[in-house]
């Protein structure tokens, strides 16, 4: 998961790890239609998408269950970039802010960026709670059990992580590529 140049444009590259979820409407075809739009861009591309995941909500509890799933996107954007990309495009399907852990149509968070360790106002990665969060640790070991986070691999965190209540939505891990 290092830096490589993307063979079309020469500039280097760097995956990404995201984690997505909603529990508005329709959340599993608006992760779809983000992980397709990120998929579209010239600076991105998804490697590979987890399958989908039903969760109980975490945090704020009285609320409908959440759809959760991960992906490895290859980028050659710099981390803010790409937090500018994701925000744009959850503005895009109107999620709102309203409240911490509270209902949405669409959340996507960036997990990992690389081996990259940063913190700002803006932005820290490795993303802080994701280790405590059976939600984002599931979907991760689907696509990247063996990937370091923290000084400890994706699979051995898991193994540590409440799971209860989390099922699989959908076992097809090409769910989000549409008909």
């Amino acid at each position: 998961m290092s830096i490589s140049p993307d063979k079309s444009s020469g500039m280097p590259v760097e995956v990404a790890s995201l984690g997505l979820g909603g529990n508005i409407g329709d959340p599993g075809a608006a992760m779809a239609e983000a992980l397709r739009q990120l998929d579209g861009r010239e600076d991105c591309r998804v490697l590979a998408v987890s399958r989908l995941y039903s969760t109980p909500p975490w945090g704020k509890t009285d609320q409908a269950d959440f759809f959760n799933c991960c992906a490895l996107v290859e980028t050659s954007l710099e981390p803010g970039d790409l937090l500018d990309v994701c925000l744009s495009i959850e503005r895009g399907m109107k999620r709102v802010r309203l409240e911490r852990w509270g209902p949405r149509t669409i959340d996507i968070d960036i997990l990992t960026f690389g081996a990259r360790e940063q913190k700002t106002e803006k932005l820290e990665v490795p993303h802080p709670r994701m280790t405590e969060r059976g939600f984002v640790m599931m979907p991760l070991a689907d696509i990247a059990p063996e990937m370091p986070v923290k000084g400890r691999a994706v699979r051995d965190w898991l193994a540590g992580a409440d799971v209860a209540g989390i099922k699989v939505a959908d076992d097809d891990q090409d769910w989000w590529r549409g008909a």
